[in-house]
């Protein structure tokens, strides 16, 4: 395969947009600035731009990032307005901010075709955004604030490629929540049966299949128990007219998966004891695991296991353009279920499946690996007319 140099051109996507208060930190109350990366490879001209965002950004130096634009492809990666900062994080604001995005590579900068690339957290909500931009049905948040996805007037794109995808940000965390916590205000309060870092759990890996789902059960009660609070929590701020107001709050211990001590739980290549982030014990009460830091709005919107709209599964059987799902079969993040429940939820048969052997999360220290990602993102783009 032909390696090209290319050139990295920062810049910005900015967009008015009226906001009843303020949820992030930079920038004037009712004006949106996105900070977003080109890379375009010197002497080859396209028509064809691949497009990443994921919800929270800072991706614009990974390793498939840069090595797509490498293999000739024009390649932007643009952060969302919530870039490293996602605990007041609105999933349908992020799939308006994708919206303005595309709506820039095609009206400014010419592109003619948009390839959407769903990185990891990323594939969820690049579903999400092209089944809205199809079909827009969305009005309001899950905690019922008015936002309105049909009058952003989102621009379908006219491919997929999920990479190293998981089902969605609220199916993922709650699938790492500890289900062990009897009481959130005192997280070392615990049920021993489900506590699977505790030497005196009796339960131990290999797991039975009775116990994980007894666990997967726990699991979904916790989020369940969290969001009717939240619920009530915002009705009584409603309630006493402070409407626009929200509340923050720590959720512990969201890094506990029976998959990271037993790895035959959706089995593939990655090791015991081990997630993407590090040792999962240490994980699972650090600061940077899945739902750490959080508002109620927030909350509603991304973590919710009933009420967030950006379900990658309900998105997926809806989008109607062609689609590639990669998935890496030691990935220590995104297993195996989640990558074949993706591709088995394209409600069409316009799409492909294919798995790199051995590949992490990242395919850091992986170039071989890598490599081959590369080369089946290009040939399904040369198949799909996205070459050009």
């Amino acid at each position: 395969m032909a390696k090209y140099e290319y050139e990295r051109i920062p810049y910005l996507v900015g967009y008015a947009e009226k906001n009843e208060f303020k949820d992030t930190y930079a920038g004037p109350m009712d004006f949106v600035a996105l900070e977003a990366h080109l890379l375009k490879p010197k002497d080859k001209p396209s028509k064809t731009v691949i497009v990443f965002m994921h919800p929270i950004g800072g991706g614009a130096y990974l390793p498939m990032v840069s090595a797509l634009a490498k293999a000739g492809f024009h390649v932007i990666y643009c952060g969302s307005r919530y870039r490293g900062a996602d605990y007041g994080l609105i999933m349908e604001k992020v799939a308006a901010d994708l919206g303005a995005c595309i709506r820039d590579a095609k009206e400014r900068l010419g592109y003619e075709k948009v390839v959407l690339a769903g990185w990891s957290g990323g594939g969820s909500l690049s579903v999400f955004y092209q089944a809205q931009a199809e079909k827009p049905s969305i009005t309001h948040t899950p905690a019922g604030d008015p936002y309105d996805l049909a009058a952003k007037n989102l621009i379908p794109a006219d491919g997929i490629m999920l990479l190293a995808a998981h089902i969605s940000r609220a199916g993922t965390m709650t699938e790492w929540l500890d289900p062990s916590v009897i009481d959130e205000a005192d997280p070392e309060k615990r049920n021993l049966e489900l506590d699977i870092y505790s030497a005196d759990c009796p339960n131990q890996p290999a797991y039975t299949e009775a116990f994980v789902q007894q666990f997967r059960a726990g699991q979904i009660a916790r989020n369940r128990r969290i969001t009717a609070w939240v619920q009530e929590k915002l009705a009584d701020l409603r309630g006493q007219g402070r409407t626009m107001e929200d509340f923050g709050f720590v959720v512990h211990r969201t890094m506990c998966d029976v998959r990271w001590l037993d790895a035959t739980q959706d089995a593939n290549e990655r090791p015991a004891g081990w997630c993407y982030l590090g040792d999962p014990r240490i994980v699972n009460n650090g600061p940077v695991a899945l739902a750490r830091f959080n508002t109620l709005r927030s909350w509603m919107s991304q973590w919710s296991y009933d009420h967030s709209n950006a379900d990658g599964l309900k998105a997926a059987a809806q989008i109607t353009i062609p689609a590639l799902v990669v998935g890496n079969t030691a990935d220590d993040a995104c297993t195996p279920s989640h990558t074949h429940r993706l591709f088995n939820a394209i409600g069409h048969q316009r799409k492909q499946l294919a798995e790199v052997k051995g590949a992490n999360h990242y395919y850091f220290g992986q170039p071989d690996k890598l490599a081959i990602a590369v080369e089946t993102c290009s040939a399904w783009l040369g198949e799909q007319g996205f070459a050009d």
